[in-house]
């Protein structure tokens, strides 16, 4: 099964970071190949890999000759092919309340966040480090507060987001985490997304994702 899978990243991506999680949870050991998203101008806009994905985004999975991209798409792939632990509650509407606390960081913190945002802001606009941290910080502030009400009002909260096994919604939050902390912002006003984090990354396959573990970190 190894030698089938190939998962193109960056250490620092938190999309890839969901990537690399889905992959240890299910227990496979892909090809790592690493797309420097600041060398270069960007090694993600060689025509090389912009043939992979047109989107020139990572993470991008290779398996048995086909591309996926999209995190999200990588993980409910991987679920699919891979039952086994699964990554999604049994029923409905348990799935749609993981799919929920997922795309509040995949689909509204994250894509306003990202690294070509910034880079933008800085091109066209002028925007210091400094302006776009506190960016950063304003967009996790909002999603993370809104995030934490829905976890702490929910009896469906266990040591993870949903009960007692990760699942999808844990796998985007803990990436979201370490970006937080890399703007200099603490979790301390979201006490129930950091202990979620802190057992999280107890989980070998939590820990072994993260960004100073791998082996393109610098």
């Amino acid at each position: 099964m190894t030698a089938e899978f190939a998962l193109y990243g960056y250490f620092r991506s938190s999309a890839a970071y969901r990537a690399r999680i889905a992959l240890n949870l299910k227990g496979i050991k892909p090809e790592l190949r690493f797309i420097h998203l600041l060398k270069d101008g960007g090694q993600q806009h060689t025509a090389a890999y912009k043939a992979l994905n047109p989107q020139e985004l990572i993470p991008a999975l290779v398996h048995a000759g086909h591309t996926i991209t999209q995190s999200l798409a990588i993980i409910e792939y991987l679920d699919e092919i891979v039952p086994e632990p699964p990554l999604l509650p049994k029923d409905a509407l348990s799935r749609a309340r993981v799919r929920e606390l997922a795309y509040v960081v995949a689909c509204d913190i994250h894509p306003v966040n990202n690294l070509r945002v910034g880079l933008y802001a800085k091109e066209k606009f002028g925007a210091s480090d400094d302006d776009i941290a506190r960016w950063h910080r304003h967009f996790i502030r909002l999603g993370f507060t809104a995030l934490e009400a829905m976890l702490a009002a929910s009896p469906a909260t266990g040591l993870y987001c949903h009960g007692n096994t990760p699942t999808i919604a844990d796998i985007c939050l803990i990436p979201q985490c370490a970006n937080a902390k890399r703007v200099k912002l603490d979790l301390d006003p979201w006490p129930t997304i950091a202990r979620i984090e802190a057992h999280a990354l107890k989980h070998p396959a939590f820990d072994a994702a993260q960004p100073k573990n791998q082996p393109d970190a610098e």
